[in-house]
């Protein structure tokens, strides 16, 4: 059976402050779902989310072809410099080293494509840090993606300790105030 032979999808945060990462993957093969839903994003920009091809280098494009597509609008110079250059540096090498690692098969990578929604901080203020963040996400969020992680008991278990992400935790309170109304918990 090849790999993939359905839509694989994965998911990576990593650092924290204005560089941080956060990354998801759609990986699938060529002449599938993915492709369509690659080819419609890369053909439907709006403003200030131009979908691109993630280059290793120009001229180079990473396999499995990757399409970058940016979560935040660049906007000033270091925000559009980390988006074009040290986020998209970041998600190629991450491929590449995926790739690499065994993670995605290379013999099938050109028979692959990933779209990756990116989010790039519009506070970036270090390209280094991004560009490391960035490569770390985009392999961690592929590794998920192919390993089938984190299962339905592991979700389940962080829900029991708490829900939170760097922009926002509930309370104990709140969480007690918002479950919803004829909730039967199982046990």
């Amino acid at each position: 059976m090849p790999f993939a032979p359905a839509a694989l999808i994965g998911e990576a945060f990593v650092g924290d402050g204005p560089n941080a990462a956060h990354t998801n993957v759609v990986l699938g093969r060529k002449g599938g779902p993915v492709e369509t839903a690659w080819a419609t994003a890369l053909a439907t920009p709006s403003a200030g989310h131009v979908p691109f091809v993630t280059v290793v280098r120009p001229s180079v494009p990473v396999k499995p072809l990757t399409l970058f597509v940016n979560k935040a609008a660049a906007t000033g110079d270091v925000h559009e410099r980390a988006t074009w250059g040290s986020a998209q540096a970041g998600l190629a090498r991450g491929v590449a080293d995926a790739v690499a690692d065994g993670v995605v098969p290379a013999d099938e990578a050109d028979d692959l494509l990933i779209i990756a929604a990116v989010w790039v901080n519009p506070a970036v203020d270090d390209l280094d840090e991004s560009f490391r963040n960035q490569r770390t996400a985009a392999y961690r969020a592929l590794r998920a993606a192919a390993e089938g992680t984190p299962t339905t008991g592991d979700v389940l278990d962080a829900a029991k300790e708490g829900v939170t992400n760097p922009f926002y935790t509930p309370s104990e309170e709140q969480l007690a105030r918002s479950t919803p109304r004829g909730r039967v918990p199982r046990r």
